[in-house]
């Protein structure tokens, strides 16, 4: 299996449970892991941290784009980030289902977002089922926050921080919690 196969696959939110598709992760999480630790492990400008967050990405990235080390991915090739985002250190992109950040969106320390889920079945629990998480536009998410695998957080909405999201969240909404619950609207 070629990258362009599992990018599709995880699209069509088929499992992720043949030898082929383990390999693919394995070699995607070794890149992944270099490309990082090189991140990580030194000082860098903005435009090296962009340089080296394209090559992990696989593409381009706007040079709007900010990011403060460290960073964390175990896949690196299924985020997609738009204009004037900004992610603060020590944040945790399990990407394998897709991370979409849209214009400005403001991500806190120690965010996880978590696009992949294990089988319930214990006879099947090596077996992971994908799901994209998708911000919209000037979406700020809290420090450490879990956003869980399929969650849609519309546009202007604000996530407090600690909170675990595992429901979709409408625009302009606060939402907090464990799991995270609707708080109020944001009168704009």
């Amino acid at each position: 299996m070629n990258l362009t196969d599992f990018l599709e696959h995880v699209k069509e939110r088929k499992s992720l449970n043949t030898p082929e598709i383990y390999e693919l992760m394995n070699r995607m999480s070794d890149e992944a892991r270099r490309i990082t630790f090189e991140l990580n492990n030194t000082y860098h400008t903005q435009d090296e941290v962009r340089a080296l967050l394209s090559r992990l990405f696989g593409k381009p990235v706007d040079s709007s784009f900010r990011v403060f080390p460290p960073f964390y991915t175990d896949f690196g090739k299924n985020i997609q980030v738009g204009k004037d985002v900004f992610i603060n250190a020590c944040c945790h992109f399990q990407d394998q289902g897709g991370i979409e950040l849209g214009d400005g969106c403001l991500i806190g320390h120690n965010v996880v977002f978590a696009t992949l889920n294990h089988d319930l079945n214990p006879e099947n629990r090596a077996s992971m089922h994908p799901a994209p998480i998708v911000l919209g536009k000037n979406v700020w998410i809290g420090s450490n926050s879990t956003i869980l695998q399929g969650v849609t957080i519309g546009d202007g909405a604000i996530i407090a921080a600690g909170s675990v999201v595992t429901k979709d969240v409408a625009a302009n909404t606060i939402v907090g919690g464990v799991p995270a619950r609707f708080i109020r609207d944001i009168n704009v």
